[in-house]
């Protein structure tokens, strides 16, 4: 495995073919008052894209990136973008953590100083970890895959390899979305070196076994598999568009920059705890850099490819087959579809539950202390005397 620094330096001309083009932007028509009944509203969308192309500043965000470590890996002939960012207590647990879609690494950056460094941030030193923050392959700075077969299962191989080559013998795991697929893999595939997973979100693709000798659905699960049904019909075409067809949503996409806005805009607006306001949650500009990570990486294509290579792979459970390793999972209200604790206990050895009281989809966000404490809770006891930082 090679690794060497990276800075994030878009060139000035990207930025400004971006806002020309958002300047010359052909919008389309909407039903009067419609709101956002037909997807996302006009008005909304016509403002938020007055402000990308007059007042928001990317050169910011890029002093926020390049405020923190940030590498290259080349790991099997794949290009991976992370943040190393290490611990400040007397023996931090190094912990893998991995975004989602429509999400990046930048998620991460406002939950990273409060599990880094604890102690400075109202926490006890003790609790302290070593941050590894990947870029989903085709996310971001990670380089596209070059050939099929990119799912959590392959990604799940390249961040042990990752861990490894970094000297983390052992190590904890935490994700969300894309995040908890990969983060499941992890403790299907290497349960000798990861302590424990933590998830606020459990697998789309998840299915326990449901034959012979396991325990009869409870009222609570079938209520909820109705609820996914529900959740599927009304909000999951883009999945279905983007698991079949990605490459020809994607020239759209990768063209459009109002149209990316849109896209990604709408799941933020669907997906978080802000009650139809997104401005509740998120300003401007925290919603604007993470599209613009899309634009200027022109990985829009790529990270909906994994939705296709998912297919091929999906956490099916045989009977007897579960996790090993300890799990955690954080149940924010908003995300949805979220499954009751007895259908995730079918195969994940569910160890902590905890019901968030506020929150959704995009937790690292909304929500960075609820999640960060959560986090520090359940890896507490699996530290035992303290895994060993770095192999000597």
């Amino acid at each position: 495995m090679k690794v060497q620094p990276f800075r994030a330096e878009i060139p000035e001309a990207v930025l400004e073919d971006l806002r020309m083009r958002l300047a010359r932007t052909r919008w389309p028509d909407e039903i009067e008052g419609c709101g956002w009944d037909y997807g996302v509203d006009l008005g909304f969308l016509r403002d938020l894209a007055d402000h990308w192309r007059s007042r928001f500043d990317w050169r910011r965000v890029e002093d926020a990136i390049n405020a923190v470590p940030n590498f290259l890996a080349e790991i099997d002939g794949e290009g991976i973008h992370f943040l190393h960012i290490r611990g400040s207590g007397p023996s931090p647990l190094p912990l893998v953590l991995t975004h989602g879609w429509p999400g990046s690494f930048l998620e991460m950056l406002e939950i990273a100083p409060l599990l880094a460094d604890p102690e400075a941030n109202g926490g006890d030193a003790a609790d302290a970890f070593d941050l590894v923050v990947p870029s989903l392959p085709g996310y971001g700075f990670s380089s596209p895959p070059r050939q099929p077969g990119m799912h959590a299962t392959r990604i799940a191989a390249l961040w042990d390899t990752l861990m490894d080559g970094l000297g983390y013998a052992r190590y904890g795991a935490q994700g969300g979305d894309w995040g908890a697929s990969v983060t499941t893999r992890l403790a299907l595939a290497f349960p000798e070196r990861v302590t424990g997973i933590h998830l606020n979100y459990i697998p789309g693709s998840y299915q326990p076994y449901l034959g012979p000798g396991s325990a009869p659905l409870s009222a609570e699960e079938e209520d909820f598999l109705r609820e996914r049904d529900r959740w599927r019909e009304e909000e999951g075409g883009y999945g279905h568009v983007q698991a079949t067809r990605p490459q020809t949503l994607a020239y759209a996409l990768t063209d459009s920059p109002a149209g990316l806005l849109a896209w990604i805009v709408e799941k933020f607006r669907s997906w978080s705890d802000c009650g139809g306001d997104l401005e509740r949650r998120f300003t401007k500009d925290a919603l604007l850099a993470n599209v613009t990570l899309y634009w200027v990486t022109g990985t829009m294509s790529s990270s909906m490819r994994l939705y296709f290579e998912g297919r091929a792979a999906p956490l099916r459970f045989e009977r007897g087959e579960r996790v090993s390793t300890p799990c955690a999972v954080a149940r924010f209200p908003k995300e949805a579809p979220m499954p009751p604790r007895a259908w995730v206990a079918r195969a994940y050895p569910v160890v902590r539950w905890t019901e968030m009281h506020r929150g959704g989809h995009f937790a690292a966000m909304e929500e960075p202390q609820l999640l960060a404490d959560d986090i520090r809770e359940f890896f507490r006891p699996l530290r035992g005397g303290g895994p060993p930082r770095r192999r000597e």
